[in-house]
């Protein structure tokens, strides 16, 4: 979907959202509230400068407006192929973007996280998924890695990786299986703006529920347990935990 369509839907009351060079930055009115809208278009391959001016535009908010909610729009096809952003270290500096979206979530900001395109590797690790919770919509595509890919990394041949795709998420691209998996909270089908006001709700009243308005814990491993996706995460988890051993299914 294209991100001016997508912004019309969400923010019926009216947005200041602007691109430049695949980069997403503004605000949007949510209900009675404003809230900071950061994201990518264009299938953007995430380099030093839109990593960098994504962190910018994160900080920005928690400088300049304490608890807002911040929105993340995510289409990206993963961190850009380059020898330069290689030899420049494109991990510090998405480990960077990661580490000020944890910031913003710590200073008491709601952060939500929405594929509404394509998410891929890293680009999607650092942004979406750094969220307090990720949302897609249906068309989404969504996978760390394409199986042709995996394939020549791991030398597993690609028609057992495809069969393995039928019956296991963990393998197989597309919202569904991350959902299953507990990576999505949820897809939204219809009604928007609705959806992301509800989603704003859900987010502010766990952190009401924690001593001290804290950001709620990840529960990821634990939703990918109960939809079936996603079976050892959470009993490794909990053995950690309680320093006991591990039994999974």
């Amino acid at each position: 979907m294209d991100w001016k369509t997508l912004a019309a839907t969400l923010f019926p009351l009216g947005h200041a959202i602007a691109e430049q060079h695949d980069f997403l930055s503004g605000t949007a009115q949510v209900g009675e509230r404003s809230i900071a809208v950061i994201g990518t278009t264009g299938h953007a391959p995430i380099g030093v400068e839109i990593a960098l001016a994504q962190a910018k535009a994160v900080l920005q908010t928690v400088r300049e407006a304490p608890g807002r909610p911040i929105l993340i729009l995510v289409d990206t096809q993963g961190q850009r192929l380059r020898h330069r952003d290689e030899m420049l270290g494109i991990n510090s500096y998405m480990a960077h973007l990661g580490k000020c979206v944890d910031l913003a979530r710590r200073r008491g900001h709601a952060v939500l996280g929405l594929v509404y395109d394509q998410a891929l590797s890293g680009g999607f690790i650092t942004s979406g998924l750094m969220a307090d919770a990720c949302y897609a919509l249906p068309g989404a595509t969504i996978r760390v890695m394409g199986l042709p890919a995996m394939a020549r990394i791991t030398k597993v041949p690609l028609e057992t990786l495809t069969e393995l795709a039928k019956s296991n998420p963990v393998f197989a691209p597309g919202p569904e299986n991350y959902l299953r998996m507990g990576g999505l909270q949820e897809i939204w089908h219809d009604d928007l703006a609705r959806r992301l006001a509800e989603a704003l709700a859900l987010v502010e009243a766990e952190r009401a529920a924690e001593p001290g308005g804290e950001q709620a814990g990840d529960r990821r491993s634990a939703l990918g347990l109960a939809r079936g996706g996603r079976l050892s995460a959470q009993p490794v988890i909990d053995a950690i935990v309680a320093g006991g051993h591990v039994r999974t299914a």
